[in-house]
Order: structure tokens, then sequence, then C-alpha cells
């Protein structure tokens, strides 16, 4: 079986002339050979592909070339095989569904903070001033079954949908501690760390890259179980390796 790259992006960049922008990345992925799936919508891009190393640093490289994508961080992992069937590239609403269309991540970012001071953190038990870290699993309850941080707080919401309504619910729990919002690969984590801000949630910070970041980063210290993902690897462990294909 050949080895695969597995990329895993989004950036929130106003994009207009979808259905142009469309037709020109699922040519230039085709050409790259690529399986996986592509979202674009007027709030930003979001992307999860696979092929040989070769052809993922061609399309990387014609995607860059336009400068809204210009700074695209990617996380990268591998596989034996290719976890995709087809290539898709569809124009949505939201690049991830949240139905609050006052949350514009491209009009300013909610604090992040990095897998290593997030590692450093979480050994501490505390952040930099001292102020007590509470994890909070922004994701589908039944991708934190397959593993989550220690003691993370889990709303055991079924889609992102639920997430404002979660927080208005058990905003006392995060009173007067450092939350970290986190996801598969920050998108989740970067609109639910805003949405808490401006409900007047202090002291919110967003997992820069969300969990696959970390284990790219660090290892994933702190981390229990596997980490889901919605391809035919199923889950990848702390080493970015996959249960299956």
């Amino acid at each position: 079986m050949t080895s695969a790259v597995n990329i895993a992006a989004y950036k929130f960049v106003p994009l207009d002339s979808l259905p142009e922008l469309r037709v020109q990345l699922f040519a230039q992925a085709s050409a790259a050979a690529l399986k996986g799936t592509i979202l674009l919508a007027e709030e930003g891009i979001n992307l999860f592909l696979a092929g040989p190393a070769a052809s993922i640093d061609a399309f990387l490289q014609g995607l860059r070339a336009d400068a809204r994508f210009a700074d695209l961080e990617v996380k990268f992992s591998h596989s034996g095989g290719v976890p995709f069937r087809k290539l898709l590239v569809k124009i949505k609403r939201e690049i991830i569904r949240m139905d609050h269309p006052a949350i514009r991540p491209a009009a300013g970012r909610a604090p992040g903070v990095d897998a290593h001071t997030l590692a450093r953190w979480l050994e501490q038990g505390a952040d930099d001033t001292g102020r007590p870290v509470v994890m909070l699993d922004t994701r589908n309850a039944f991708e934190v079954d397959e593993g989550t941080f220690k003691n993370a707080i889990d709303w055991r919401i079924d889609r992102f949908t639920q997430f404002p309504a979660a927080v208005q619910a058990n905003r006392a729990e995060l009173e007067g501690k450092t939350v970290v919002s986190f996801c598969t690969g920050g998108i989740r984590c970067e609109k639910a760390a805003i949405y808490m801000n401006e409900a007047g949630i202090q002291n919110v910070y967003q997992l820069d890259g969300g969990i696959l970041k970390y284990f790219e980063d660090t290892g994933g210290p702190g981390y229990e179980g596997k980490c889901f993902v919605f391809d035919e690897r199923i889950s990848l462990d702390p080493a970015l390796a996959p249960s299956s294909v």
C-alpha cells in the first residue's frame, strides 16, 4: 500500500466568487490526484486532503499563491494509504456550522495558546499567573468518547450548533478559571472562544491548531486516548498513527 500524506487546514478569511473558486480548487486538487474534502464559504476555507507527498506539496504551493491563503497553517500526518474515497469541493453557508452569523473570526480571533505553552500549563496545573486551567472540549460526544484531555469539561453535545446553549447553561463552572477550548484541528474551538469572549466569559483561550497540532508538536502529554477524525483512519493516537485505513 502506497504511503499517503494527510493534511488538515482552515482559515477564516473573506471569500467571494465562490463558484469560480470551487471550480479552480477542484481542478488543482484533481490535477494533483488528491482525495478528501474542501469546504468553502464566505467566511473562509476548511480542507482535509490526502495523497502522495509531492502532490500535496504541489497543491499547497498553488493554493498559497493566492494571497488570501498565503499564510495558511497546515497540520500533517501520514497513513499507509489514502483514507478518502473521492474528492469533494463544496460551498457551504459556514465552514463550520454554529448558526451564529455575528461570530466572524476573520474580524478578530480570540487569544490562542500554543501547544508547548499548554503542555506546561497542564503540567503546572495552572497558567503563568497561577489561575487554574480547565480544558473545554467543543467536539461532539461521540468524538470525545474516542479520547480527550484528562479532566476535560464535556457537555455531551451532539452537534456544534448546541455549543452556545451549553455555554449559557454551564457558564458558572468556567468562572475564575483559565478556559482553553479545543477541538480536532482548531476551527471549532476558534469560533467557540470568540463566542465565550463575546458572552462575557473571561480568560478564554483557543488551542492553536487543535488536538492534531498538539500531538504533532508535543506528543500529547495530558491527553488520554485517541483523536477521532472524519475519515477512514477513524482516529489518530498521539504519535499521529491511525487506527486503521
